[in-house]
């Protein structure tokens, strides 16, 4: 089932090159062309919600995150307790980077390692070194203060804007906060924290998580044996929005979670070697808490159209017990346990049983065939005692087993095996289904209402 909840703007985009003008077609160009690029790079970056960090890499006033997309690069600063400003990184007089990476602005002061020119953390200018050697007709306060973007929080993350003219956050994230705040993933907190590089343009590394019918054949170990029996709609509830978002979500009317062992009908034994394959291949979403609580049903006596209702008992006693919270288990709240959510450009969320996985894919520097992309492992912890600063685990090549899981190599190996492809002489288009697959055509129609712009 794909329902369009409302269309794209009405915007004409007949100007832009490469265009969508056909839902079920993507016209090669716009994964490597390099006009293409420099298009979005001029239309879309500067001028679009994207999140920069998460909340809690800036716990303390004056900590601070680089944010960096394409060529262009924002410092995203706790200004007080419940604060946060960003600014576009460039000193007023040289456009030097004032800061790399992250850290804390000590003092309250923003420095510029060049000559030294310092602001507060609000931005505004608090030494000149120098400035007697000036015109004073060029040292306007007003005209000194770091460029601020916009910002806005939502989900545990802070996205930033640099367009000062772009509407609010949550207005340009509607209808997502309605549909995923109930799941509490404002307040999860950071399990594990990766990053990769690929070659590949930012779009296709996204587009790989934006469909679930690849798994029968991408990541065979967890159709638990269905093969090609394996229903290519188990994901079979597909909305696009109109700001770009898409979501995909169990469906209520096939067996697919009989096949795979996740209904009420399903044994135990088999459910938790769903779960088991699932952990062990991504580690999240299902978490090693969820496979102890799975696993303690094993031998309980209870009629096996029970298990599903047992389990979500069984699950929301062990978080009970652990002072942890989960949302409220209303049937409209758990049916989206499972669901992926995209959010327009480059960013997803991936909920389940208190957990989630999220991904974040950026231009890599330059080059409209490279990216780097970002993986969350999420969590909800006891109140009170959360964890503090998020520790970036580093980046490492995609064949490194010893670091990346085996499903997220199964899918770097389709990402880079596909950008290759692109150039194959007679190849012309990507084609898209529009069953399993509008939210790609979705997103890349609401991309050209920006590059129209």
């Amino acid at each position: 089932m794909t329902q369009l909840l409302e269309p794209v703007q009405n915007v004409d985009t007949s100007k832009v090159p490469f265009a969508i003008t056909d839902r079920a077609f993507v016209p090669r160009e716009r994964y490597y062309d390099r006009d293409f690029f420099e298009l979005e790079k001029e239309k879309l970056w500067p001028r679009v919600w994207q999140m920069a960090c998460r909340l809690e890499e800036i716990p303390g006033v004056g900590d601070f995150v680089e944010y960096w997309v394409a060529n262009y690069s924002v410092l995203v600063v706790r200004t007080g307790e419940n604060e946060i400003k960003a600014y576009q990184n460039a000193c007023r007089h040289r456009a030097t980077q004032l800061a790399l990476g992250c850290g804390t602005f000590r003092g309250g002061q923003i420095v510029c390692p060049f000559h030294g020119w310092r602001w507060d953390l609000n931005g505004t200018p608090s030494g000149l070194y120098g400035k007697d050697g000036f015109d004073e007709r060029v040292l306007d306060p007003e005209d000194l203060k770091l460029i601020e973007c916009q910002v806005g929080t939502w989900a545990g993350c802070v996205f930033i804007n640099m367009d000062p003219h772009a509407p609010p956050l949550l207005e340009a994230m509607k209808p997502l906060p309605e549909m995923l705040d109930s799941l509490l993933i404002g307040d999860m907190r950071v399990d594990w924290w990766k990053g990769v590089r690929l070659n590949s343009n930012w779009k296709m590394a996204m587009e790989a998580f934006m469909e679930g019918w690849h798994v029968m054949r991408t990541h065979p170990q967890l159709t638990m044996g269905a093969g090609e029996d394996f229903p290519s709609d188990f994901l079979s509830i597909q909305n696009s929005y109109k700001n770009g978002h898409a979501s995909l979500e169990q469906g209520h009317d096939n067996d697919v979670q009989a096949d795979l062992g996740l209904s009420g009908k399903a044994e135990a034994d088999k459910t938790l070697a769903f779960m088991r394959t699932l952990y062990e291949g991504l580690k999240a979403q299902v978490l090693a808490k969820d496979i102890q609580v799975i696993e303690g049903l094993r031998n309980m006596d209870f009629s096996p159209d029970e298990f599903s209702a047992k389990m979500t008992e069984a699950l929301y006693a062990w978080n009970s017990g652990a002072g942890i919270k989960l949302p409220d288990p209303d049937p409209e709240t758990l049916g989206r346990w499972g669901s992926q959510w995209f959010v327009f450009p480059n960013f997803m969320f991936h909920p389940i049983f208190g957990n989630a996985i999220s991904y974040r894919v950026r231009p890599d520097s330059n080059d409209p065939e490279h990216c780097y992309f970002e993986f969350w492992s999420l969590t909800l912890y006891p109140e009170g005692q959360e964890p503090g600063k998020p520790t970036f685990d580093g980046e490492r090549p995609i064949d490194d087993t010893s670091f990346w899981p085996q499903i997220p190599r199964q899918d770097f190996s389709n990402i880079e095996s596909q950008q290759r492809g692109l150039h194959t002489p007679g190849y012309r288009a990507t084609r898209l289904a529009r069953k399993y697959e509008d939210g790609i055509a979705n997103m890349h129609a609401h991309l050209d209402t920006y590059l129209a712009r």
